[in-house]
């Protein structure tokens, strides 16, 4: 709201002065947003998405697959229940998230929550991501929704003191997102093993016995540790090796599965390096399960071919059916690049679609024990309802241990 301002003497008529907005984000057209600022101060820029999700804010803003992106929350109460140490989505190995920045509706709160040990502000401070509230947040969905994901940079300053001429230009010159392998900016640069299991109520994450009656190898291009927490509870011995590992270093562990993860970017670029680790794998008939990038690589592989989409899918509510068992899932989604399914071989059939606009969100391999979906069943907006796919990919090795891989 405006604040008055003290006359200098009885006889001044008093003015009315806007306070100075303490961020910005401004797109690459030219458009500036104006708002409070909150976390880290100074600038940075990315490709603006929006996220309809009303619960999950900290994985959303540790996981990986955002790196390159500033995230605007369509839901307005975010930050009402704090941040904790064990909501995190990033692997202690790997680089932060790669955020860049996120944009709210209201002014952020003082957590009201049992397990909260910071409020959302502090926490991003402390690890350096700005943010901007007080937006209109449904006008700004709309134009992304219409217009496609923007490129901007947000800008945080107590004092309120912008270049905004800056801000406009350096907005304007960053590159689309298409072309962008940003994999390397998120991805481990050790090999290492996985045993911690899911969250309790009461007892935290369980610790994994460090074994298992298979053993995965997970390739990080920005895994989400819940991934790795559900392997593990799944029964697997986990090994995780970077996006950069050769095939043969990964068949050198004599792996019975592999997983291939989540990440950022565009898949086209990133698979430069990681298709061909991909078909070796593949013709190698190891049992072979694909998450979101892991997903669209896998079908890059295959020879089919990915499209950037105007806004994407981001968000905990979408609904997809599996098309094996006719059921509907309620999922979560976090991709700016899909499946074309007009370009998968006959070899590949498509098992999920999305119930929102068609898009491809799953397919099976028919001539090789491989399979992979678009979305997040790690995520559990169902709650429960991908967990299966878990299950699934078990059941996939035992197939392969009993049959032998040929």
């Amino acid at each position: 709201m405006p604040q008055h301002a003290p006359a200098s003497t009885d006889t001044q008529i008093a003015a009315w002065e806007e306070p100075r907005p303490t961020a910005l984000l401004v797109l690459a057209d030219g458009t500036v947003i104006e708002g409070a600022g909150i976390g880290a101060v100074g600038e940075a820029a990315g490709e603006v998405c929006f996220n309809t999700s009303m619960t999950g804010y900290q994985e959303i803003l540790t996981d990986p697959s955002y790196a390159g992106q500033i995230v605007t929350f369509t839901f307005p109460h975010i930050g009402n229940v704090g941040t904790n140490e064990e909501d995190t989505e990033t692997t202690p190995l790997a680089p932060a998230s790669g955020v860049r920045g996120l944009v709210l509706a209201s002014s952020t709160t003082e957590p009201a929550n049992w397990r909260a040990t910071r409020s959302l502000d502090t926490w991003l401070r402390a690890h350096g991501i700005i943010g901007i509230t007080g937006v209109d947040t449904r006008a700004l969905t709309a134009l992304i929704r219409d217009r496609g994901m923007p490129n901007a940079v947000i800008a945080h300053d107590p004092a309120g003191l912008f270049d905004r001429e800056s801000l406009t230009a350096r907005a304007s010159e960053l590159p689309s997102m298409e072309g962008l392998d940003l994999v390397p900016m998120v991805t481990r640069d050790t090999q290492g093993n996985w045993t911690e299991g899911v969250w309790e109520l009461g007892q935290g994450h369980r610790t994994g016995q460090g074994g298992g009656r298979f053993h995965v190898v997970a390739i990080d291009y920005g895994i989400k540790v819940n991934i790795l927490r559900l392997l593990t509870d799944a029964g697997c011995k986990v090994t995780v090796v970077p996006a950069t590992a050769t095939a043969e270093e990964i068949l050198a562990l004599n792996p019975d599965g592999v997983f291939l993860s989540n990440g950022p970017g565009d898949p086209a670029a990133t698979a430069a390096y990681a298709v061909p680790v991909i078909r070796e794998i593949l013709d190698r008939k190891v049992p072979t399960f694909g998450i979101c990038l892991g997903h669209q690589l896998m079908s890059l592989a295959l020879g089919a071919r990915t499209v950037k989409m105007r806004h994407g899918h981001h968000g905990a509510n979408h609904p997809v059916r599996d098309n094996t068992t006719g059921k509907v899932e309620i999922v979560s989604m976090n991709h700016g690049f899909a499946v074309d399914p007009q370009s998968l071989p006959a070899h590949a059939s498509q098992t999920h679609v999305s119930l929102f606009d068609g898009t491809n969100c799953g397919i099976e391999l028919t001539d090789r024990p491989a399979f992979s979906v678009q979305y997040h069943p790690e995520a559990s907006p169902g709650p429960r309802d991908s967990h299966y796919l878990f299950t699934r990919f078990v059941q996939l090795m035992d197939g392969a241990n009993a049959t032998g891989r040929g």
